[in-house]
């Protein structure tokens, strides 16, 4: 078939290169939007022929973490077709492209889900490819280990689907590898049963943050596999999509979700077993846990559902002691001065630290927390003061830094980035070199995932 890419200035350009955060705009030489697999292996075939390096995205949520992409083809996935699931086995297929809204959407009426993100708009490939720490990872493992089958289009122009069964190198190499191995058309993901959910977040003023968070620490070391939360410090704007309980300063938010495996009468003790301590510790500001259906799991989080400019950093932390705690309030609590409008702490463990059976490169995440915090260079805030701010996060929470990363926490292509071994990296290179030997999408590698 024939191919033709848009160039800047054209509107259909300007769709395949949107980004979602606004402060790492994607500049490629040209770009295209392929609807069909055929479009993407024209297009394939055109920058093999043109010699242009090829760079992949479908919503642009990591484009933050992203080598720039000048003198490149962009492809942008979004394929046609439905999220298939298949209710007996247990798997969904979902086509480049597709968000876990529209995921969500087509599981939860069989009562399953798979292991999705926080957000509806965020795009599946990606997340899972990169890992994907889920409200529900601590029950299931990461999310990349739940990855049944990948269909992709490589530097030859060929769609291969690949498993456990069909090339089990390369399959394990695309799950956490970082890319650069071909264009993703569809994925097969496994589903799991869940019905219902205790899910929800409650809020207290900041001036509170260290108790709040040596109360919530000591119970996330015992914390049932079926629960995740977050711990964050926010710094929310008056704006009528923000709560009026929300807007008066800094405030702590404890968020998450309690996975209801035997009813939700039993979900709901082991909330109480978390929140009880927190509430005598001061009145919340708002409460708002609930029973819930599944699909409630992607508003809870309070993640943007448009795009805008955001700058922020990430890591993976060990446990806090006490002085850590004391360091994480000293620099993002009430007095802080900090301009991060949200920042805290993810919790892991679980089945999250569990090498998942047949997984890929990057089957589990070894760190008790995941940091990160990020703030929107609005006027007056700048760019440079939210940047200063998060290297004096950085300094002073380095003790408990693990030095590795989450990929799918990744705002921020100047911090450090690393989320595999020197030896897993070698062996996904020659995974690399196998399938792409003349590095069409070598400049389409997460930073730190190659040594070449």
């Amino acid at each position: 078939m024939s191919f033709a890419a848009s160039p800047p200035g054209d509107p259909a350009y300007d769709a395949a290169a949107a980004v979602f955060n606004l402060a790492a705009p994607a500049r490629p030489a040209a770009a295209v939007t392929a609807r069909t697999v055929e479009e993407v292996r024209a297009a394939v075939r055109h920058a093999r022929a043109a010699g242009l390096p090829v760079r992949v995205h479908t919503t642009g949520h990591a484009a933050g973490g992203a080598a720039p992409m000048d003198g490149a083809l962009l492809i942008r996935t979004a394929l046609d077709g439905p999220v298939e699931v298949d209710v007996a086995g247990r798997v969904a297929r979902i086509p480049a492209g597709a968000r876990w809204g529209a995921v969500v959407k087509a599981t939860t009426p069989h009562g399953l889900v798979p292991p999705h993100g926080s957000a509806a708009t965020v795009g599946v490939v990606g997340y899972l490819l990169r890992g994907g720490i889920s409200f529900y990872g601590r029950a299931v493992g990461v999310a990349a280990n739940s990855v049944r089958a990948i269909e992709l289009v490589t530097a030859d122009g060929e769609l291969r689907r690949v498993d456990a069964e069909h090339d089990p190198e390369l399959f394990w190499a695309l799950r956490g590898g970082g890319g650069g191995f071909g264009v993703v058309t569809a994925v097969e993901v496994a589903l799991f049963p869940a019905m219902t959910v205790v899910a929800g977040s409650t809020f207290w003023p900041a001036e509170h943050a260290g108790a709040l968070l040596r109360a919530w620490q000591k119970w996330t070391l015992d914390a049932p596999r079926e629960a995740a939360t977050s711990f964050r410090v926010l710094n929310l704007p008056p704006v009528p999509e923000v709560p009026a309980e929300l807007r008066n300063g800094p405030m702590i938010g404890v968020d998450g979700v309690v996975l209801a495996t035997d009813g939700a009468e039993r979900a709901l003790r082991q909330t109480d077993d978390l929140l009880d301590p927190l509430r005598a510790i001061a009145r919340p500001a708002l409460d708002a846990w609930q029973v819930a259906a599944p699909g409630a799991v992607l508003d809870i989080h309070m993640d943007p559902a448009d795009p805008l400019p955001f700058v922020g950093d990430h890591m993976l932390l060990r446990r806090l002691d006490d002085s850590g705690i004391d360091e994480f309030v000293r620099v993002l609590g009430a007095g802080s001065g900090s301009p991060l409008v949200m920042a805290g702490l993810r919790q892991l463990g679980g089945a999250l630290a569990d090498p998942g059976p047949g997984g890929g490169v990057l089957d589990r995440i070894d760190a008790h927390y995941a940091y990160s915090g990020s703030a929107a260079p609005f006027p007056p805030l700048t760019e440079e003061e939210i940047t200063r701010h998060c290297a004096v996060v950085r300094a002073a929470l380095a003790l408990w830094d693990t030095g590795r990363t989450a990929p799918t926490f990744v705002d921020n292509r100047a911090q450090p980035q690393g989320h595999l071994s020197a030896e897993d990296v070698a062996a996904v290179d020659r995974v690399r070199a196998r399938v792409d030997p003349t590095g069409l999408f070598g400049s389409d590698i997460t930073p730190g995932a190659t040594a070449r």
